[in-house]
């Protein structure tokens, strides 16, 4: 198409007064005659152009005034079409709801029940134009905490208590008061504050079962979000508020009487506790993946596994005196040892005089006694391994209890590698509190602990502790006492 530029009437006349007189006046009157005529045809010329502008101009006015027309057109079809498919989904909504509705009654009607899993909750809706509205149901998901009303009932029986949570009423009472000041939330004014026996119970019972967050909210009537959290806030005051109180090496009074206890199971004289090291399955971290990778424990099952180690000192009760928690599994249990902040206070003379006995897996130190681990024991050797077995069996059946009341530590645990220690630092500080209070374990929980040992590399470090437990093996075979001259 052609390009089009209109000029204005006064920019047209201005430029035909341009036009050369001289001309005219060489040729005289035939000059005159032709500038006449050439006048006359100008003056038509102009003429006809003005015609044709006028047209082209009414042309374009009556194309941009129908192209108007269509687009006013096409918006009052749109309009219309948008405002009959929202009639449209309107009045589908409404069926949907209504059907739901209907299918809803069908099953309450099936089952008996209309509030069994669903409640509804109704609103008004208005129109767009002011009219009356429909009402919509809101399904929100209710959750029962039945079981939980019924177990903080004062007649609830204190046995089905203490099956499910491995602590008699009274117990767990003493826990709730010592943890309250730490756990305790206050009321606001959009919710009322989950009580601080719910909270604690939500937390002694996912230790004790093991079971999944999904298992306890279903169980507790909370949300799965609210169980992690709960967990995770009354196991860092236990490990904050209670194990200063509950787990602590023992003071000159205490270490005369594990002496003398020890010095009367075994016949060795000196000792104020037994070392053992259990490892705790994990999922797979994220980081590091190889330092956590259980070596001993896949050789064994042929499947892979990863842990965390747990290190502790047992006096003649079972009770935990000093707990070491977190290092990978692919530590060896002297390797434990040596990074532990126990292995540190010994070397400063903390146990000066005194021994802690510990498995083969242990290397033989100036106050570590271990059995003999080499080929052809003599009789005295022999005998002393024997007697070593039996302050030996004490840790590992406190561990076994341990595990054996908080089923969470035999399952591969689903918990971020930050939050482990304060999570088994609990178990250890319960495991106490349970132990000084004589809670009896039922026969079914009972665990047997089995950790792969292996023989420690540098059996031994000193010369004079080699000799030191000649010694001790000679009287034990001799005179029935250890420490008898």
């Amino acid at each position: 198409m052609g390009s089009f530029t209109f000029l204005s009437q006064q920019e047209f006349s201005c430029n035909n007064s341009s036009f050369d007189f001289s001309e005219g006046m060489e040729n005289g009157f035939n000059g005159n005659n032709k500038k006449m005529s050439r006048k006359v045809s100008d003056d038509s010329l102009v003429n006809e152009e003005n015609n044709g502008f006028k047209d082209l101009l009414s042309l374009l006015l009556d194309e941009e005034a129908k192209q108007e027309q269509e687009q006013h057109q096409w918006l009052t079809g749109f309009e219309t079409f948008f405002e009959a498919e929202a009639k449209i989904e309107e009045i589908n909504g409404f069926e949907m709801e209504e059907e739901l509705g209907n299918s809803r009654k069908k099953r309450a009607r099936k089952s008996g029940s209309i509030a069994g899993t669903s409640s509804t909750v109704s609103a008004t809706s208005d129109n767009a134009g002011g009219g009356s509205g429909h009402q919509r149901r809101l399904w929100v998901k209710s959750r029962s905490k039945d079981w939980w009303e019924k177990c903080n009932h004062p007649d609830f029986p204190d046995e089905k208590f203490k099956r499910a949570f491995r602590m008699s009423k009274h117990t767990f009472d003493m826990v709730c008061e010592e943890l309250e000041p730490a756990v305790m939330k206050k009321n606001t004014m959009l919710r009322d504050a989950i009580p601080v026996r719910q909270r604690v119970a939500v937390c002694i019972w996912r230790l004790a079962t093991g079971e999944p967050l999904r298992m306890v909210s279903k169980q507790f009537g909370l949300g799965i979000s609210t169980c992690h959290k709960l967990v995770l806030e009354v196991c860092t005051a236990i490990k904050t508020v209670l194990m200063p109180k509950y787990i602590q090496w023992p003071d000159e009074n205490k270490i005369k009487q594990l002496k003398h206890e020890f010095e009367s199971i075994a016949g060795i004289p000196n000792v104020c506790g037994s070392m053992y090291t259990t490892h705790i399955p994990i999922i797979s971290p994220k980081t590091n993946v190889a330092a956590y990778f259980n070596k001993k424990h896949t050789e064994r099952s042929q499947k892979t596994s990863y842990s965390v180690t747990l290190q502790g000192i047992i006096d003649s009760t079972g009770v935990f005196t000093d707990v070491c928690i977190g290092w990978p599994g692919s530590m060896s249990d002297e390797q434990v040892l040596s990074n532990s902040a126990f292995h540190q206070r010994a070397t400063m003379g903390q146990l000066k005089d005194l021994w802690v006995v510990g498995g083969k897996m242990y290397p033989l130190m100036d106050w570590v006694l271990v059995p003999y681990t080499h080929q052809n024991l003599t009789w005295a050797q022999h005998a002393f391994n024997e007697k070593i077995y039996e302050i030996e069996k004490l840790g590992k059946e406190a561990f076994g209890r341990l595990k054996g009341r908080w089923a969470i530590l035999q399952k591969r645990m689903d918990i971020k590698l930050q939050e482990l220690p304060a999570v088994l630092g609990a178990c250890c500080v319960l495991h106490n509190i349970c132990e000084m209070k004589q809670e009896e374990m039922e026969g079914e929980l009972k665990f047997e602990v089995f950790d792969d040992e292996v023989i420690a590399e540098n059996n031994l470090r000193s010369m004079a502790t080699a000799q030191a437990r000649d010694s001790i093996a000679h009287n034990l075979l001799h005179h029935g006492v250890g420490g008898a001259p």
